[in-house]
């Protein structure tokens, strides 16, 4: 049997390759691609001459056995995408579980992907969270689901398509309120690479009159809780108590200015004066 590669691809700057993509793509019988004529830009800009042929969401089922069996007789074929890593909000997975279930090796390259690269810029916190993906077009739907996460206290990463993002925004702000925290990241990597941080209802507003364009990727933080009250013997005696214990100084700072809502630095001086 042959070998399936899952590829990451550029999400817009074509110079975001590995090495070992650019072999890949070179060294395989065929490359399963979303859109030819999108994958063909990026094997011109490195001179790789290989087959191609088009996978996508819409491919009736004929042409996924086709490449099934192509691997079954021993052929080794690369599954890309667009944009980004294939099966995350993009086709392949289908294809993937057939392989694994057909016993055909299956090999990860790795590569771009916009909601990681998004979550790196956005300055929230990444430690935990929650890709959403496309929300459904419609608004009911959509909104049920913005429910369902309006507690969650991880930030939570969502896909959107340009024509349908002020929808999504006043959904956001009917569901999550209109003071909620939201980041926009549009065309990453790519000459109008944007990032804009606010409320939703500024974002809102931003986008009513700049019309939005391209890749879009949307951040929510969780929802900031309510501030316990600044008993400051209260604050003192439990950071001493967590530096006895042994909890590094820096650390017990900044576990009691999170638990209170209060500058670290306000906690140290006081420490300091005692």
């Amino acid at each position: 049997m042959g070998k399936l590669y899952v590829c990451g691809t550029p999400i817009g700057n074509l110079e975001d390759v590995s090495i070992r993509l650019l072999k890949t793509l070179r060294g395989v019988d065929m490359i399963a691609c979303e859109d030819t004529r999108h994958s063909i830009k990026l094997l011109n800009r490195y001179k790789i001459k290989n087959k191609l042929i088009s996978y996508h969401e819409h491919s009736n089922p004929e042409k996924e056995s086709y490449i099934l069996e192509k691997l079954r007789m021993g052929g080794n074929i690369a599954l890309i995408s667009d944009a980004g890593m294939p099966t995350i909000s993009d086709p392949g997975e289908s294809l993937v579980r057939q392989a694994i279930e057909a016993g055909i090796e299956v090999e990860v390259i790795p590569g771009p992907s916009a909601c990681t690269a998004a979550l790196a810029i956005s300055g929230l916190d990444s430690s935990s969270f929650i890709f959403v993906g496309f929300l459904p077009p419609r608004a009911g739907k959509r909104r049920d689901i913005l429910d369902s996460l309006k507690a969650e206290q991880r930030t939570l990463i969502l896909y959107e398509a340009p024509h349908r993002l002020l929808k999504t925004l006043e959904d956001i702000e009917a569901v999550l309120g209109e003071g909620r925290s939201i980041t926009v990241a549009r065309e990453l990597t790519k000459i109008h690479q944007e990032v804009r941080r606010g409320s939703v209802r500024d974002i809102k507003c931003y986008y009513m009159e700049h019309p939005p364009r391209g890749e879009i990727c949307l951040l929510i933080p969780a929802p900031e809780e309510e501030a316990k009250a600044a008993d400051w013997d209260q604050i003192m005696r439990e950071t001493i108590e967590l530096i006895n214990s042994g909890v590094d100084k820096k650390e017990a700072l900044k576990m009691k200015a999170h638990e209170y809502k209060v500058q670290k630095s306000t906690i140290y001086k006081m420490l300091l004066d005692k």
